[in-house]
């Protein structure tokens, strides 16, 4: 089994908690509401949130998956740290056994935040197709899903 990892920082002019709580705790109704042409629904089909949780969240019509399994792995709420992972899905395809996930919201100087994100591509096996380009289309991708989120809070102050 092989190990790939790479890092990205976006920032934020929302507070760390208000991003923390939008994604961690209230992320299930939020993000498909944000950004519904790339996700139809996150459910929890094991637990109730909390750590062991596991999700099925169902993509939407025009992306290439249909879904994946996500574990919470764990909530540091003091920390602003949520770790999960990518346990099950086509997502992960022949070269990956899971994908998990470090994500951090951290205080800027200008009263927003900067949310760090640390990815580990579990494979299966030396010879992957992790590639640049791959990893590339995967920062786009998160970055477009903070960015409609932060978008949608912005426009809706009181969702969370």
């Amino acid at each position: 089994m092989g190990l790939v990892t790479y890092e990205q920082e976006l920032s934020s002019s929302i507070p760390p908690a208000k991003l923390f709580k939008a994604f961690v705790h209230d992320g299930d109704h939020l993000i498909p509401k944000a950004f519904p042409q790339a996700f139809k629904s996150i459910q929890n089909i094991h637990g109730d949130g909390g750590v062991g949780t596991i999700k099925l969240i169902t993509f939407g019509e025009g992306s290439q998956f249909k879904s994946v399994k996500h574990r919470v792995d764990e909530i540091d709420e003091a920390n602003h740290v949520y770790k999960y992972s990518i346990i099950e899905g086509d997502v992960l395809g022949d070269d990956l056994e899971s994908i998990s996930y470090v994500v951090k919201f951290e205080a800027s100087a200008d009263g927003g935040s900067v949310s760090k994100t640390v990815s580990h591509y579990h494979t299966k096996h030396d010879a992957h197709g992790i590639t640049e380009e791959k990893i590339k289309e995967g920062k786009e991708k998160a970055k477009a899903i903070f960015k409609a989120v932060e978008a949608h809070l912005h426009a809706h102050p009181h969702d969370c």
